[in-house]
């Protein structure tokens, strides 16, 4: 048998595990849901060594061959990122559920007309080797009564071997659930990828996170064969220096941004009002090349398109484009339309700069004196996500969560037997 049917088989292998495993969770209590979550938080502790240790041997094997260390940051784990895994999935767990129904309005005829929330059932995740997705995506596909299947960038299977076996399967059992809702692809075949957006009928729904370029590519594969996909192709965030900004905060900001280097809502792109551009450039190329590690400016003229997004460059990840602009409309039609629309921030004291910038930057997240970074499930709603969605069509659009994998149905049913059902 060849290695690419090996990979399709065991994608194929963990769906039909994961479509068998749906109707119980489906059908499970809140509390039994909830349950499971608490008892994630509590192995991610008491596992904490067995992680750890997969986690290391992944990071050596990554760092032998040459993975970036923005890649590597985003790649390793340590007891202090498990004990804020295990907050996260606490606080998951204290989180009402969402009503599973509700009423519309009475019909004529003596009918009413209830919206009901229905689990998707299974629901395919195939994301970059960061350790933490691979809980972060579980833990709100248990949270939203789905099955799962995952698959993560081959430089982190071993840690998310460990985390699935020695974390989630064991916590849905302890509840009472099934283990095998939730499936990891143990191939390191990049086909398998291929091959988890392949099945319409038991897997309709598939996460895509990662580099821009693969996930597209992806996505439209999903498409031909009638899968709907969530995706998170590309990022970089936006910052604004206004001409009536406090230039104090802006630095703190510009610092605040750049804490981490492989993350999608990092500053990529830093304009300037012109008035400003020559007093104030010279010192941000100080404050970037004084950081640890070292961040170059990209100056004008540029080489690249505005929005190059660095974080996808293992190369240059290390670098942040800066450049010249009129005012907040022009910073706001740059942010639209040479950026992925991630996010963009104005920094001001100027309220009529920032009304004007937040009324015309149309991306999935704006920010006035504020950084970008903040454009994430835990921190915006305090609770994980499975990632950002950038689409500009209805849908759920920023940080993807538990509330957003249901199925909405409308039915109609006796008035007066309302409550019966």
């Amino acid at each position: 048998m060849t290695e690419e049917s090996e990979a399709v088989r065991s994608v194929a292998q963990a769906v039909r595990a994961a479509h068998a495993a749906a109707p119980a969770m489906a059908g499970a209590s809140e509390a039994a849901i909830d349950t499971a979550l608490r008892a994630m938080a509590r192995l991610l502790s008491q596992t904490s060594e067995i992680i750890l240790k997969a986690n290391a041997e992944d990071v050596a094997n990554a760092t032998a061959s040459g993975m970036s260390a923005g890649l590597l940051d985003r790649l390793r784990l340590d007891p202090a990122r498990l004990a804020a895994m295990a907050a996260q999935i606490t606080t998951l767990a204290d989180v009402p559920a969402e009503p599973a129904r509700r009423k519309i309005r009475d019909l004529d005829g003596g009918l009413a007309l209830e919206e009901w929330r229905r689990p998707v059932g299974v629901i395919g995740a195939n994301y970059e080797a960061r350790p933490n997705v691979t809980v972060d995506v579980a833990s709100q596909l248990i949270k939203s009564h789905n099955a799962g299947v995952l698959r993560t960038g081959s430089a982190a299977l071993a840690s998310a071997a460990a985390l699935v076996d020695h974390v989630v399967a064991p916590a849905l059992q302890e509840a009472g659930l099934p283990a095998d809702a939730i499936q990891l692809v143990r191939s390191r075949d990049r086909e398998a990828a291929q091959a988890l957006v392949t099945h319409p009928r038991q897997m309709p729904l598939v996460i895509l996170r990662g580099s821009g370029d693969s996930t597209r590519s992806l996505a439209q594969h999903a498409a031909a064969h009638g899968v709907r996909t969530l995706a998170h192709a590309d990022g970089g965030g936006v910052l604004y220096i206004d001409a009536a900004a406090d230039l104090e905060k802006a630095r703190q900001l510009v610092h605040a941004s750049l804490d981490r280097l492989g993350v999608c809502n990092r500053l990529n792109l830093l304009l300037v009002h012109k008035g400003l551009y020559d007093e104030l450039v010279p010192s941000l190329v100080e404050l970037l090349a004084a950081r640890e590690p070292a961040i170059t400016a990209s100056l004008p003229p540029h080489s690249h398109p505005l929005g190059y997004e660095w974080a996808l460059d293992p190369a240059a990840e290390a670098t942040v484009t800066i450049a010249p602009v009129d005012g907040p409309a022009e910073a706001a039609r740059i942010a639209n339309e040479e950026t992925s629309g991630l996010a963009a921030a104005i920094v001001t004291e100027d309220g009529e700069a920032a009304t004007l910038f937040l009324a015309q930057y149309t991306g999935t997240g704006a920010f006035w004196n504020a950084t970008t970074r903040l454009l994430d499930g835990f921190k915006l709603l305090a609770v994980p996500e499975t990632g950002i969605n950038i689409d500009r069509v209805p849908g759920p659009r920023g940080p993807v969560t538990y509330r957003d994998l249901s199925l909405r149905q409308y039915v109609v049913v006796p008035a007066d037997r309302a409550s019966e059902v």
